[in-house]
């Protein structure tokens, strides 16, 4: 479901502040004015596309080259602050200030408990599912993490599970919980505009209107951005594959071309015409698909053995979970490193506010404790029983029935899904149904991330310019596609770590700083209550 829908206009509450009015701050009901973030953003964005095109192999040399720089120097950095975010986050929530209303104390949640998880998970879940709920697994069975285990053996199954848990799991959606308290925080209670500049007045005060906040939001929207246009590629591969499976339509550049052309055509329309019922569809649709094929799986698949094997990679994982946590490079495995746990950390920070933007727009009046407990825990637990359910099912095909998909997958990541579902009944009527869920959750997410997009270069406009919103679509799409030629999955992976790196410092630095708020708010109360 995209922001635009469920999106509400904040007012001030009394006695709150308002923030201090920049020069990209609407001016108007629709849109209002594009100043120095527009304006740059675009000018940027246009540039790289540019560049991604005309000098193909010097992007991939210097990706390369800054992939191999950010992981080898500051790789331990994205495993710390996922990890210090999500204590931080476990701490607030049992704490006093885990009482306190993302709104006025007055106000109470707009949607029931269920409604908002499903939205949640409607927003959010996304192609991943389906990109890496069996390509996961099935490679790390193939290929153990860190080498804890022999190929292709029993305890290679429970790593490849408890290594899945980890990159799908409790530090994704720390991120996006951070993201989304912090943005709710100082949207609904303290009345700021909806940009991420403005989570950083606790810390920079009035500078957080000036340059240093306007820098802040351009590295908002590169990482949305290139967050973005990940997703749109891994989209357009498994979009490929499906026809591939269904129709022998040709797996090449030129079918994910045109697949990332029509799907931008139509999530642009959706987001400029505001067809929000359309989307609401979509995302209502795609859950409901989405538990239909979980269920079909779970009946047809071996429901003992993903059981067993659920419960006992659940216990590795949280045996392990410290030391997964902080695992670095210290004696080898980077390229293990970039291709899946750096990779995902970084793909999990560039979505951050897109996400945080999402869970803030549907989460006025909840508690902070409730917010933390339901993105937290309910996401993580569903991606877990999805990957157990998928993946493991694969794993049991490959190790008991001779089967060879996690071969296929080796050759080509996006060919897991379809490779397992060719082992059921009705693989066709499966197949067709998993490459539609992947349409409607890339159309869904990406109309949101468009929105997103738009409003972070108009002010924080709830109603951006519709040119505003066909260019950053028409952007989106052109960067995807320039990343899909320069060299697929792999230029779409070290893209998204090399932009996600200032954001992690930005991330770091707006945990602080809502600590710092939240602390500041709680002295504010004990005083009142002296006086």
């Amino acid at each position: 479901m995209s922001p635009a829908t469920t999106a509400t206009e904040t007012s001030a509450p009394p006695g709150r502040e308002t923030g201090t009015p920049a020069d990209d701050h609407r001016d108007g009901p629709a849109g209002g004015k594009l100043g120095t973030v527009f304006w740059t953003s675009v000018g940027i964005a246009t540039l790289f596309v540019a560049w991604a095109a005309l000098f193909t192999e010097n992007l991939q040399r210097v990706t390369t080259a800054s992939l191999n720089w950010v992981t080898a120097t500051f790789g331990w950095a994205y495993l710390l602050v996922t990890l210090a975010i999500l204590l931080f986050l476990v701490v607030l929530a049992v704490s006093p200030a885990g009482r306190t209303r993302l709104g006025n104390d007055g106000d109470r949640p707009e949607f029931s408990t269920p409604v908002w998880l499903a939205m949640i998970l409607s927003a959010v879940m996304g192609i991943g599912l389906i990109s890496y709920g069996v390509a996961e697994p099935i490679s790390h069975l193939a290929t153990p993490p860190h080498g804890l285990a022999e190929p292709n053996t029993p305890s290679a199954a429970v790593r490849a599970m408890q290594y899945s848990y980890f990159d799908w799991g409790l530090h994704a959606w720390a991120v996006f919980a951070v993201f989304g308290l912090a943005i709710a925080y100082s949207t609904h209670r303290r009345g700021r505009r909806t940009l991420v500049s403005q989570l950083f007045v606790p810390l920079l005060g009035d500078r957080a209107n000036g340059p240093l906040g306007k820098a802040i939001d351009v590295l908002a929207v590169f990482a949305t951005l290139f967050g973005t246009t990940t997703s749109l590629g891994l989209g357009a591969l498994q979009v490929n594959n499906g026809l591939a499976t269904l129709f022998g339509v040709p797996v090449n550049s030129v079918s994910q071309v045109l697949v990332i052309a029509a799907v931008t055509s139509v999530f642009t329309l959706s987001a400029v015409t505001g067809v929000h019922k359309g989307i609401k569809f979509l995302s209502q649709g795609s859950v409901t698909l989405a538990v239909g094929l979980f269920l079909f799986m779970l009946v047809a698949g071996p429901t003992v053995f993903i059981a067993n094997l659920y419960i006992e990679s659940v216990g590795q994982w949280a045996t392990d979970f410290f030391r997964m946590s902080l695992q670095g490079t210290a004696f080898g495995g980077m390229q293990w490193m970039q291709t899946w746990t750096y990779f995902m950390l970084a793909w999990w920070v560039s979505w951050g506010a897109f996400v945080g933007v999402f869970l803030a727009r549907i989460s006025r009046g909840r508690t902070i404790r409730g917010f933390i407990v339901g993105v937290l825990v309910v996401p993580t637990v569903v991606f877990f029983t999805w990957f157990t359910t998928f993946g493991g099912t694969a794993i049991h095909i490959d190790l008991f029935r001779g089967g060879d998909i996690a071969a296929q997958t080796t050759t080509d990541l996006n060919s897991a899904f379809f490779a397992t579902l060719d082992h059921f009944p009705l693989a066709s009527v499966t197949s067709a149904v998993a490459t539609l869920l992947v349409v409607m959750f890339f159309v869904s997410g990406a109309d949101a991330n468009t929105y997103v997009l738009s409003m972070m270069t108009s002010g924080g406009s709830l109603t951006p310019r519709r040119t505003v919103l066909i260019l950053w679509g028409v952007l989106t799409g052109a960067t995807a596609v320039a990343l899909m030629l320069a060299g697929g999955l792999t230029a779409l992976q070290n893209t998204v770590i090399v932009a996600s790196l200032p954001f992690l410092v930005i991330i770091a630095g707006l945990t602080v700083a809502f600590w710092k708020e939240l602390d500041t708010e709680r002295k504010e109360q004990l005083r009142a209550a002296d006086l």
